[in-house]
């Protein structure tokens, strides 16, 4: 199974979250019953009233969070809201992968606010995050998780909207995102992007805690078959769009997806060993994959076309390569979505003509590849030709695959 978060629209905050893990079918009264728990272990906080309840956001039926609250403290330190959540956690119960995400979760925003104002951690007071709502919100989604055994899954996130604008906070006013959302986020992998609304769509709650929990971010919806869709309301209301976070839980496809950049260019006056040489280095440098294409250009001229496939974050340092290596004075770029068939690497130990080898293969299913490096290392020592090593090899490796 895979559970997609999709904050592309109206972004996350901590409630958002929870509320859309309430809409696809987290149980209501075990998150209440938890949450409830931490008025035992944060002073002058009570929980007067905590429910979920349907709500119409621009034409989405979602639910929101309906909470009252009695607590009088408009400033606390950081290490009180995680010791509240740590031990609330432990009081109630929850499994030891919920508990770790709770407290990642509260702990990146304990650093991310530490790094800002350059202040150790234990220092760190909150100020907008002081409330206890912060450990509804966390506690709250790490429950639900756990009761829809999502810890079990693997969990996406599409691109955050982080809207536009200022933010007013403690501090004063700041452009949008603040610093604590681009601190958050620095390093995580996953894309954020303004747009349009003048307001802030992303929370530091709702930040910290989708950091912990999405393996990866992609842009595109993976590959399957739709379970159950939820939408969690925020508690503004915008014109343009529905307020709601999007959490869409499915069968996943067996192929894996994700989305790479294509870097092309075309060359007519590059000899061969140059060539060679950019194979070499575009591979040194990160790519997935290089191909050196025969084309017929402008006024008859034969050249090459060379696509390098690589990540996105690797497009810089290997459009550098082409430029330095070729002398091109344009490359073009795109990005595409791919299918990948699971594989995994293993290491086995074989022996051919009573020697031993290390070897290293890729398999995907019943099928494997050896790595060609070890197959011709191996018939350098055996003075055998490639083909007949490789075949000695593959013979040892379905022995122990079967």
């Amino acid at each position: 199974m895979v559970l997609v978060i999709d904050p592309q629209i109206a972004g996350i905050s901590g409630d958002m979250l929870l509320c859309g893990l309430v809409d696809i079918g987290a149980k209501k009264s075990k998150i209440v019953a938890g949450v409830k728990t931490s008025e035992k272990f944060l002073n002058h906080s009570i929980i007067t009233k905590i429910d979920f309840k349907k709500t119409d956001k621009h034409g989405v039926n979602a639910t929101s969070l309906v909470l009252k609250l009695d607590e009088h403290h408009h400033e606390r330190k950081g290490t009180e809201i995680l010791d509240c959540i740590v031990k609330t956690v432990q009081k109630i119960g929850l499994s030891d992968r919920a508990a770790k995400f709770a407290k990642d979760s509260i702990e990146t925003l304990i650093s991310a606010e530490s790094k800002i104002h350059g202040v150790p951690k234990s220092s760190v007071h909150f100020h907008e995050a002081a409330s206890i709502d912060t450990v509804i919100d966390i506690v709250g989604t790490a429950i639900a998780l756990d009761d829809l055994k999502c810890f079990d899954h693997e969990i996406i996130t599409m691109p955050v909207a982080v809207g536009n604008g200022t933010v007013s906070f403690s501090h004063g006013v700041v452009s949008n995102p603040a610093g604590a959302i681009l601190e958050i986020f620095a390093k995580s992998g996953i894309l954020i992007y303004g747009n349009d609304a003048k307001s802030e769509l992303t929370t530091p709650t709702g930040a910290c805690m989708l950091v912990n929990l999405a393996s990866r971010c992609v842009q595109h919806y993976p590959l399957m078959k739709i379970d159950s869709t939820g939408y969690g309301a925020g508690q503004k209301n915008f014109e343009g769009f529905s307020n709601v976070l999007k959490i869409v839980l499915g069968e996943k496809s067996h192929l894996q997806s994700d989305v790479v950049s294509i870097l092309e260019t075309n060359v007519d006056d590059v000899s061969g060993e140059v060539l060679a040489h950019v194979i070499d280095k575009a591979m040194s440098s990160g790519a997935k994959d290089i191909s050196i294409i025969p084309t017929m250009t402008k006024k008859g001229r034969p050249s090459h076309m060379i696509s390098v496939i690589c990540a996105t974050k690797d497009v810089d340092r290997l459009a550098n390569v082409l430029i330095s290596e070729t002398g091109t004075l344009g490359i073009r770029i795109r990005s595409s979505e791919r299918f990948i068939v699971p594989r995994k690497i293993i290491q086995l130990k074989i022996k051919i003509q009573n020697k031993d080898f290390a070897i290293q293969c890729k398999t995907a299913g019943k099928s494997f590849k050896v790595e060609y490096d070890n197959i011709k290392k191996i018939s350098e020592k055996l003075s055998l030709t490639f083909k007949q090593t490789e075949e000695l090899i593959k013979a040892e490796v379905r022995k122990q695959l079967k």
